[in-house]
């Protein structure tokens, strides 16, 4: 067995087919099929069922692959984290990112890689938290930028900065005649949310502490869409605050700032409370196996151009990484 033909089962895994599977790496279909069960009689089991169609893993299979995918992760960590040693920056980066923060940070990630850091290969998957984790987990991809706190265990968290919510408000809405909005106040009955397994819906919810809906609403599937509901359909949303240079000038007119308050003791009542207002955290996270170092400190440089300064972690601007 070598990391060739671990190469392979991977290969065939992705693509379920031997002849797509075979161009992918390269070879000829004969050479990659050889290899894959000279592999199969050195273990003494069937890693593929060659009877179903499209071809599948066996149950032990997909373990296996499972297992094949981290160890040609930990490789390629090798061999790049020689290169960061040397001082060289080139290599291939897979990230993984979520719909409600690609469109802010993506634009310039591509701009500032490219122009500072021309010699690394930047591969973008856009998907939600759920699929980010499995594939972080699964060794699929290198790093990821998602709302946390997550606490997966394997996976650590690297905080870049913090994001303030703004609630956008219809004209016909009553919200829209006040300055600011208590978090602890947002009616839910006029709320218009993201889809299930949008992690941003579930901060909403999280903050907004009357859960009860009394209509069906619309879910949208992006933050743009919300808005554009809000303007023809009434009612509010929640958006995030790097949202807001997405905004014309008429629309900006209907935001409003999201505030926390909290109980007076002496006056037995509640009063605003700057500290609390309602923020989600974003992080760069990786393996806890994961060795590259220099990387990891030229994506969260490449943030640090990109992210407004106050809004950064403040260890994020004062220290480098280390892992």
């Amino acid at each position: 067995m070598n990391l060739t033909a671990l190469k392979y089962i991977v290969a065939l895994d992705n693509h379920r087919n031997f002849v797509k599977a075979a161009e992918a790496c390269g070879v000829s279909q004969p050479s990659l099929s050889t290899a894959i069960k000279n592999m199969e009689e050195e273990l003494g089991v069937r890693i593929f069922d060659r009877d179903s169609h499209p071809v599948k893993p066996t149950a032990i299979g997909e373990r296996i692959i499972a297992m094949a995918r981290v160890t040609l992760h930990n490789a390629a960590q090798i061999e790049e984290f020689v290169k960061g040693e040397r001082g060289e920056e080139g290599g291939h980066l897979s990230i993984g990112i979520i719909p409600t923060i690609a469109p802010y940070l993506l634009p310039g990630l591509f701009r500032e890689l490219h122009r500072s850091h021309p010699a690394i290969k930047l591969k973008v998957s856009e998907m939600r938290t759920s699929a980010i984790v499995e594939k972080l987990l699964d060794a699929e991809l290198d790093m990821a930028v998602l709302a946390t706190p997550l606490g997966h265990k394997g996976l650590l968290e690297i905080p870049l900065y913090y994001e303030k919510f703004e609630a956008y408000v219809s004209p016909e809405d009553t919200l829209w005649k006040q300055r600011e909005v208590f978090s602890d106040e947002l009616p839910s009955d006029r709320l218009w949310v993201l889809q299930e397994g949008h992690c941003l819906r579930n901060q909403v919810f999280a903050f907004c502490h009357q859960k009860s809906r009394t209509h069906a609403e619309y879910e949208a599937g992006s933050i743009d869409t919300l808005v554009r509901v809000v303007d023809a359909n009434g009612g509010y949303t929640v958006i995030p605050e790097l949202h807001l240079a997405c905004l014309s000038e008429s629309q900006k007119a209907n935001v409003r700032p999201i505030t926390g308050r909290m109980p007076s003791v002496a006056a037995g009542v509640s009063e605003p409370c700057p500290a609390c207002v309602p923020v989600r955290e974003i992080s760069l996270v990786i393996r806890e196996d994961f060795v590259r170092e220099r990387m990891l400190n030229i994506v969260a440089d490449t943030v640090k151009k990109i992210i407004p300064a106050p809004m950064l972690d403040t260890r994020l601007k004062k220290f480098a990484i280390k892992i």
